[in-house]
Parts: structure tokens; C-alpha cells; sequence
């Protein structure tokens, strides 16, 4: 094995370790027809990719001019538990994990997901074992999601391991500027199965060191060996 120089990995998780970003594109794209916007699938995506509801929700009032009802959130909240019971996990996301479990290489899970759905999709990805507890929502730091820093620091400071010693995973633009913020090492991963709004030429051009297309690639740029 070669030597790792990292002290600890953090992981996005949509699109970087479970495959969801697709299921949460079709609901909101149905749901907002329900309510009178129509969007083109890849615009929203672009948008959708990697931030906070509350984000998606700023750009629809100042570029669409939409206002949610007020009872979108409960039907969004519904919506989406019910797609992501079927969450798969990104093809060799799980080999990761148990590489990184036998190296003994920390690693923690940083998402802009709210928590309730951070913990369905893993476990219906059937990764939340191999997380564990070590699974962080901008509620673990006041609210303030990427591309702010602060989740990612929050998941260097839970396993005491200095950020500048961390190596970030990420697919989108808004969860690089996060890592680099940060002061980790930022490596793009577009292994999800959905089509990346942030291809690699805009994750290299935002910080990331490189880009990977799997996580068979990103194990071997480790030099990490899937235990037996």
C-alpha cells in the first residue's frame, strides 16, 4: 500500500456516495408544476446541485418570481422520504468506506441534506453502518451549510484530525468552494449517475486538486486495498 498522506477523508454525500440526486430532481420538478412553475430538468439541477433547500428556494423567488405555499415544505418533506427509501449507493461507495475502515483512515460524511434525509439515504443506501456516527447537517453548525466552511471544519474538529490534513470529496462547485474554504486538499468525484452540472473542468477551475470519475480511481489514488 502507498503512503496516505491524508489524515482523514470527508465525503459530500449526494452524488459523491449515494446516488439521489436525480430521485430529488423528478419531485421537485413535479411538485413545482403542481404549483405552477414549469423548469427544464437540467436547469434545475444546476441549481439544485449541492446546496440547501433554502438556497433553491432564493433563486426561484428572485429569478422565477415563485413564492412557496405554505403547505410545500410538509409536502416536499413527504415527497422525498418516499423517493429516497429506494436511494441506491454510488457503485464502489461502500468498498471506500470499508478500505478507509481497514487502513484505519478516519472519514466522515458532510452533506447539506437536512438530517433527517442525511440518515434515510444512508441507510437505504446501506452505508450507515459504515458511517456510523460520524454523519454532519448544517443544524450541527447553526444552519450554516456549504459553500460556507463551517460544516466541513465542524467533521475535521468530530474526528480531530486539523483540516489542512483533510481530503474532501466533492461533485459540485458550491461544496468545493466549501473544502478549499476550509483549507483541506479538495478532490472532485463525478461518479453519480445523474449528469453533472459542474463537470470537471468547473471543479478544477474552483479548487479541486483533481477530478475522478470512480471510486475504484479515487481508492487507487489512496492507495487503498478493499479488505477480503
Amino acid at each position: 500500500m502507498k503512503n496516505i498522506k491524508f489524515g482523514a477523508v470527508l465525503f459530500d454525500l449526494d452524488g459523491v456516495l449515494v446516488d439521489s440526486e436525480a430521485l430529488a430532481n423528478a419531485v421537485w420538478l413535479e411538485a413545482l408544476a403542481e404549483h405552477g412553475l414549469r423548469l427544464d430538468r437540467e436547469v434545475l439541477l444546476a441549481r439544485a446541485v449541492g446546496g440547501t433547500h433554502e438556497a433553491l428556494f432564493d433563486w426561484l423567488r428572485a429569478e422565477h418570481g415563485w413564492e412557496r405555499p405554505g403547505t410545500f415544505v410538509s409536502l416536499m418533506d413527504e415527497r422525498l422520504a418516499a423517493a429516497f427509501q429506494g436511494t441506491p449507493a454510488i457503485e464502489g461507495a461502500a468498498d471506500t468506506l470499508r478500505a478507509l475502515s481497514a487502513a484505519g483512515l478516519p472519514f466522515a460524511v458532510a452533506s447539506n441534506s437536512q438530517r433527517g434525509r442525511l440518515h434515510l439515504k444512508l441507510a437505504a443506501a446501506g452505508l450507515a453502518g459504515l458511517v456510523g456516527e460520524h454523519a454532519y447537517d448544517p443544524a450541527h453548525v447553526g444552519g450554516r451549510g456549504k459553500p460556507l466552511p463551517d460544516l466541513y471544519l465542524h467533521a475535521a474538529a468530530a474526528l480531530g484530525v486539523s483540516p489542512t490534513r483533510c481530503l474532501v470529496v466533492e461533485d459540485s462547485v458550491t461544496g468545493l468552494r466549501a473544502g478549499v474554504a476550509a483549507g483541506a486538499t479538495v478532490w472532485g468525484l463525478l461518479a453519480g449517475g445523474h449528469a453533472h452540472p459542474d463537470g470537471a473542468g468547473a471543479l478544477l477551475g474552483a479548487g479541486a486538486a483533481r477530478v475522478l470519475s470512480t471510486h475504484a480511481e479515487l481508492r487507487e489514488a489512496l492507495g487503498l486495498s478493499v479488505p477480503a
